[in-house]
Parts: structure tokens; C-alpha cells; sequence
């Protein structure tokens, strides 16, 4: 028998409002290690609002948010940051690479606070850039590399501590099809290794080539592909709205 394993993202009855908008509104999501699953919907359907959420860079207005295993409404600041450095890596569609600077310290430098020494950073940022095929990138600056080598350089330091959980917020929006496909590879690759990875999308074919599938639609998760997810009260079946 195959024991489930734990979560690393929940999200229980969730609803972050701006004013008199809600952006999400009574969310609930499971995650749990080792899945790769897409969050998608048009702008405007609280993707981001999400990510943010599930990525401790934002609190709920409501509902109770667990980042592995961890109930952030009971951390400081000081607590949710060493939660967040230790716990979760950031692939964002802009690639935010410091110009001028070689790939090998872009990524190291996302260490640059870790207490490590320089050589220790730079060693562990080689075989990251290594992991994402880039060893022959190391000394490259960021207007030498493709599209694609960027957001490969991104995603390799988002890795660089082994986060157990990846988000990858529109990894591909600003690549072409070829490049978009090479770093959807890897992030499988990753995912194959043991990494979760949730890919925040509006692009439906990426979502259903994805194990999983979370889709909203202004503010509201509308469906959930995972086995045993609850379906909003709208889509029951008509005798279990009471």
C-alpha cells in the first residue's frame, strides 16, 4: 500500500480582498510532495493572488494558509522568511538577472545571505547551473544567453537550496515555443527528482499536459483535477446542496 505524502502547501477556506474585491475568495488546496500541477486561468482569476499566498509573500484576509506543515498566521516575519528561504524556490516570467554579471553569480547570489563564504556559494551555483545544463553558461553574461538560457539560469537559482517546492509563475510567457519546451523539460526534470512544482499559467495547453490541473475563475478555484478534491457547491450534484 502506497503512502500518501505529506503537504506542502494547504489552503483552507482562503480569501485575500482588496478593498471591496476579493482576488481569491474561499480557496482550498492540497499539495502535496512530489506533485507537478498547473494553476491556471485567464488574467484576472487570482492566479497570482495565489502564488503569492502559497509562496508566503502575501497573508490571507481569511481561511488558514499551512506552507509545509506550518501555520504561517502563527510565524513572525522574521519566522515566514527563514520559512520561505529554506521551503520554496521562485521562477517568475521575468527573469531578474542583475546585467553585467556573470550566470555562475547571478545564481550564487541567491545565497548572498546564507552566511556562506563566496566559494562555497559560487561551488554550490555550478552544480546548479550543471543540474540545468548550463556548465558550459558559467561565465556568460545575461545579454550572451537566450531567452531560454535566462529563464534556465532563473529556475537554477531558484533550486540552489534544494527548496521542496518549486513555483513557477508563467515560466514560458516570455519565451518562444522551442524555448517554452526546453524549460517545461526541465522543470519535469526536476519534478522526476522529487522537487513539487506548480506552474501558474493562463496557458491551457501547458495546464493538460500537467498531472494536475487547478483552474480558476474570478477569484474562485472552478475545478481540481486531484482525485477527492471538492467541487465548488455551484457543480454538486443538485441533492448534496442543501
Amino acid at each position: 500500500m502506497t503512502v500518501p505524502s505529506h503537504p506542502v502547501v494547504e489552503l483552507t477556506g482562503v480569501t485575500k480582498t482588496y478593498g471591496d474585491v476579493a482576488a481569491l475568495r474561499s480557496a482550498d488546496v492540497v499539495i502535496r510532495r512530489g506533485e507537478l500541477l498547473a494553476v491556471v486561468g485567464p488574467s484576472g482569476s487570482g492566479k497570482s493572488t495565489m502564488l503569492n499566498i502559497m509562496g508566503t509573500l502575501d497573508r490571507p484576509s481569511a481561511g488558514t494558509v499551512r506552507i509545509d506543515g506550518h501555520d504561517i498566521d502563527r510565524l513572525s516575519d522574521r519566522e515566514l522568511s527563514a520559512l520561505r528561504a529554506g521551503t520554496i524556490g521562485f521562477v517568475f516570467q521575468q527573469f531578474h538577472l542583475a546585467p553585467g554579471v556573470p550566470a555562475l553569480d547571478n545564481v550564487a547570489d541567491g545565497l548572498l545571505y546564507s552566511g556562506r563564504t563566496r566559494a562555497d556559494r559560487r561551488r554550490l551555483a555550478e552544480r546548479a547551473m550543471r543540474r540545468v545544463g548550463l556548465g558550459h553558461r558559467l561565465y556568460h553574461e545575461p545579454h550572451q544567453l537566450s531567452g531560454g538560457e535566462k529563464q534556465r539560469v532563473a529556475i537554477a537559482r531558484a533550486v540552489l537550496g534544494d527548496p521542496p517546492l518549486l513555483l513557477a509563475d508563467e515560466p514560458t510567457g516570455a519565451l518562444d515555443s522551442r524555448s517554452g519546451a526546453v524549460v517545461m523539460e526541465l522543470l519535469h526534470q526536476l519534478h522526476e527528482a522529487g522537487t513539487t512544482v506548480v506552474v501558474i499559467t493562463h496557458d491551457r495547453d501547458i495546464a493538460a499536459s500537467l498531472p494536475r490541473e487547478v483552474r480558476l475563475k474570478d477569484g474562485a478555484i472552478e475545478h481540481d483535477s486531484a482525485p477527492g478534491a471538492a467541487l465548488p457547491a455551484a457543480r454538486l450534484p443538485r441533492e448534496a446542496v442543501r
